[in-house]
């Protein structure tokens, strides 16, 4: 697949996949193009070539052409980077407007008593506005909003950015527990190598747009030279 804005080309004929109960990396500093792979995968970007598709109980839905919402209603859900909660509105006004989707709205109750149990915090505060919490609770928040549409597949843009080191491990432990308590299908972008590989079946690396590097495992991961140049300063 090849995507960009306008006349900047930033993906350039990358390929990648991910199986279903799969959590994966997708690894790369700042500018090399993860978001606007995740943006692609939403149907908020569009490709310039290629295709993307979704097999959701055995049925390929081509991704390419249709609306946001329409892929949201397959059972894919982003986890934007940035956080872009209401700042205006309380916790559960939040997570409520992520449960717009049909297969979500009959599991309201449900997923809202799931995310409080997984965010503690979250429910202590339901009533508080987004906007008056910390980073941290704000990134818990923005998580939680995404189970709200009961999704299959989980996109994580970049779930350490400005996060202290402890919350960061905090997150990341967090992702592996929805992962598995939720049955997820994960694909992650991260520059956070360290943090990133403690939860990934295995991953990639992206460098100025172009898939430089598929790890199998961790150990691939960990081993490979162009990793070590890029993250561990070796």
């Amino acid at each position: 697949m090849s995507a960009g804005y306008g006349s900047v080309q930033v993906l350039d004929r990358i390929s990648l996949s991910v199986s279903d109960s799969e959590t994966v990396a997708l690894l790369g500093t700042n500018g090399n193009g993860k978001s606007t792979l995740m943006k692609c995968i939403m149907g908020i970007v569009y490709p310039s070539a290629g295709r993307i598709t979704a097999t959701i109980d055995d049925v390929e839905h081509d991704l390419c052409g249709l609306a946001t919402e329409d892929i949201v209603a397959l059972g894919i859900s982003l986890v934007p980077e940035g956080r872009r909660l209401f700042p205006r509105l309380d916790v559960e006004e939040n997570l409520l407007l992520g449960a717009h989707r049909r297969a979500a709205r009959a599991q309201i109750t449900r997923n809202l008593a799931f995310c409080f149990e997984m965010f503690p915090v979250l429910a202590q505060r339901r009533k508080q506005l987004a906007g008056n919490m910390s980073g941290g609770e704000q990134q818990m928040l923005t998580l939680a909003r995404a189970l709200m549409t009961a999704p299959r597949i989980l996109l994580i843009d970049e779930p350490s950015v400005g996060l202290s080191p402890l919350l960061v491990i905090h997150t990341i432990d967090k992702i592996r527990e929805l992962k598995e308590r939720a049955k997820l299908t994960i694909l992650m972008a991260e520059q956070n190598f360290h943090q990133a590989i403690r939860i990934a079946d295995r991953g990639y690396v992206i460098v100025h747009g172009r898939m430089e590097y598929e790890g199998r495992n961790r150990s691939e991961l960990a081993d490979n030279e162009l990793v070590r140049k890029l993250y561990l300063g070796m």
